[in-house]
């Protein structure tokens, strides 16, 4: 028989069968598909070398008016500003004691473990606080090991916790029997504000805190003050506005450099009952009104300092101070009605769209008396978690606990062909570590999420909206940022406990200097005729465009492909042979006889045939004839 011809259709369906799917691909990695054809996707490199503390889940670029670039950067501890090659903290300081208030006390001779007494401390686990104006214990603990910025290691109670001292260079330090002071009484310490969970904890009661913490039989509740901690970020000219989900609303002015911290909204000169606390703040596009969502609100002229969900409130137009409505002025608040709480808010062309957990709203600028109008535009279709909606040329996408959707004026579902696969995956306590993501420059909008197991993001799913197909694979990212200020995309990865880095993406083809490891594509199940006869497959001809540095030849840029079989659509795949392609390999010989047959195409991991390698798949021809089953 003639060899036959093998292209397949594009994009990943698992909602058939393997063997419905006949004709498709089923399965994919790191793959993509472009002109209707699939191609290793781009790879990633360290954008500094440096690193930062905790997850970072939320990025922000903008460029200052003197021409600097900044990124910010939301993590679970902190709040970065990347400028050049350099991250530095900006995290807001929470409150400052008075000389005095701080006192130190040894826990034990050859421990590290030191005690602080601070009545009232308001710090929760992990928070950090810098201490100044101490002086020696007398022995081991010196000065300069206690004025420096420590990172609570426990909560006592409410007037004490522990820390664990360390010199100028991270090193642990033990007490000794000398180490009988106190720190004097001119002790300063100046906490940040609370750190945020890297995980979502849906649940509320006995068992919420780690072993021996809180009082035996507590009850105590997650709500919005401690949970994931997610940030919203925007401009307010080429300053930074940005919102820790659930705290507070603060403001970072570029011109006081990446040596200042930023300042909660309430602090700026001239600030008039500005929010408290909100989930989530931006800066409206033409009109120039910084929004908070989901504020506190005004109660006997002031703040209630308690998160109403489903409360918008708005400055003054071109005004981050001024939040009081007044006839003068175009400061107000409106209250959305369908739904129980504000999940997110996005920008759009001439309005804001905003989700609760129910429904979508539009917000658009209407001038005075009211500022804004706010219109219904859909009920029943909500948001999954609050980053999980994204902005792109065409149109807006986003997730919601069901299924795809997208905005252009109207909404509209959108068929997917891994739907039930992703969905049946979701581990759905860690929602609201969902966050949609954009590549413009492959026409491609994805979503990263945790799987069923996982209490990390570690898989993803891509919609082509130019050519209409799905993609799925496995990556662990926190965030993402698209090209823009930056000419690659930018995304957040955790590269050990407790430290995370940004990395550019589709740079090269290789991860961070490393053979990109598990990269394949598999085809659903395909036969003779219809599906009665066995079949002989004695030979592939490959068709493959290998790209990149990798050297040519017989040992040179690698593929595999990896024939398997099955008889019948219940029987699970046997692996009968692996051929390996290289640029100059004009066929590959096999021998596989059954009714089904599976065709994957992967890289073989191997750092000398696949380091600076990429690949394109084109139309693969196999021989094929009828044959027994023997």
């Amino acid at each position: 028989m003639p060899l036959q011809k093998f292209i397949f259709k594009p994009g990943i369906n698992k909602e058939l069968t393997a063997y419905a799917n006949e004709g498709g691909w089923f399965d994919s990695n790191l793959v993509r598909f472009r002109k209707g054809l699939p191609e290793k996707i781009g790879g990633w490199a360290k954008r500094t070398s440096s690193t930062f503390v905790s997850r970072g889940r939320a990025l922000h670029a903008w460029t200052a008016l003197g021409g600097t670039q900044y990124i910010g950067i939301g993590a679970t501890q902190k709040y970065y500003i990347l400028e050049g090659t350099n991250y530095y903290d900006i995290t807001p300081i929470r409150s400052t004691t008075a000389a005095g208030d701080v006192t130190f006390a040894k826990v034990a001779n050859s421990d590290a473990t030191i005690t602080v007494s601070d009545t009232a401390h308001g710090a929760v686990k992990n928070d950090f606080v810098t201490f100044s104006g101490a002086s020696s214990l007398g022995g081991n603990i010196t000065a300069a090991v206690l004025n420096q910025e420590y990172q609570i290691a426990n909560i006592v109670n409410a007037n004490s916790y522990t820390i664990e001292a360390k010199d100028t260079s991270g090193t642990t330090v033990l007490a000794n029997s000398s180490d009988t002071g106190n720190g004097g009484s001119s002790v300063v310490g100046a906490y940040q504000i609370n750190v945020g969970l890297d995980v979502y904890v849906p649940s509320t009661g006995w068992g919420i805190n780690g072993w021996g913490e809180g009082t035996f039989g507590s009850t105590e509740s997650l709500g919005f003050a401690n949970q994931l901690r997610l940030y919203s970020h925007d401009n307010f000219g080429e300053d930074l506005v940005f919102n820790p989900r659930s705290g507070g609303v603060f403001y970072w002015d570029t011109s006081g450099g990446t040596s200042s911290r930023a300042v909660a909204l309430s602090d700026l000169a001239g600030a008039n009952l500005p929010p408290t606390v909100a989930l989530q703040v931006l800066v409206s596009d033409i009109d120039r009104h910084v929004i908070c969502f989901g504020a506190d609100p005004i109660v006997d002229s002031s703040r209630s300092g308690t998160i109403d969900p489903m409360l918008i409130a708005f400055s003054d137009q071109e005004n981050v101070t001024e939040w009081e409505p007044l006839p003068t002025n175009t400061a107000g608040s409106l209250r959305l009605s369908a739904g129980s709480s504000i999940i997110g808010a996005l920008r759009a062309r001439q309005e804001t769209l905003v989700w609760t957990d129910t429904s979508l709203y539009s917000l658009s600028f209407i001038g005075q008396p009211f500022t804004f109008g706010v219109n219904l535009v859909n009920e029943g279709v909500g948001l999954v978690g609050p980053n999980a909606a994204i902005n792109t040329p065409n149109g807006i996408f986003w997730m919601d606990k069901k299924g795809f959707y997208t905005y252009t004026g109207q909404v509209q579902s959108l068929p997917c062909s891994v739907l039930s696969y992703v969905f049946d995956d979701i581990n759905d306590t860690q929602s609201f570590q969902i966050f949609a993501f954009s590549n413009k420059a492959f026409n491609e909008v994805g979503w990263f999420y945790c799987s069923s197991s996982a209490t990390n993001v570690d898989r993803y799913v891509v919609y082509n909206y130019d050519e209409n197909v799905w993609t799925i694979g496995q990556l662990s990212r926190n965030a993402w940022l698209d090209e823009g200020v930056f000419d690659k995309p930018i995304a957040t990865h955790e590269t050990s406990t407790n430290a995370s880095c940004l990395f550019n993406h589709e740079v090269g083809h290789d991860d961070d200097g490393s053979a990109m490891q598990n990269v394949f594509i598999e085809s659903s199940d395909f036969d003779l005729g219809e599906g009665d006869l066995f079949q002989h497959v004695n030979r592939v001809i490959p068709d493959v465009k290998f790209i990149g540095n990798g050297s040519i030849g017989s040992t040179g840029q690698k593929l595999d492909f990896v024939l398997k079989k099955r008889n019948f659509p219940g029987e699970d795949l046997t692996t009968i042979t692996t051929a390996s392609c290289f640029s100059n390999t004009t066929k590959l010989d096999t021998r596989l006889r059954g009714r089904q047959v599976v065709l994957r195409v992967q890289s073989n991991d191997d750092d000398t045939n696949v380091l600076g390698m990429s690949f394109r798949l084109g139309a693969t021809r196999l021989d094929v004839k009828p044959d027994g089953q023997r």
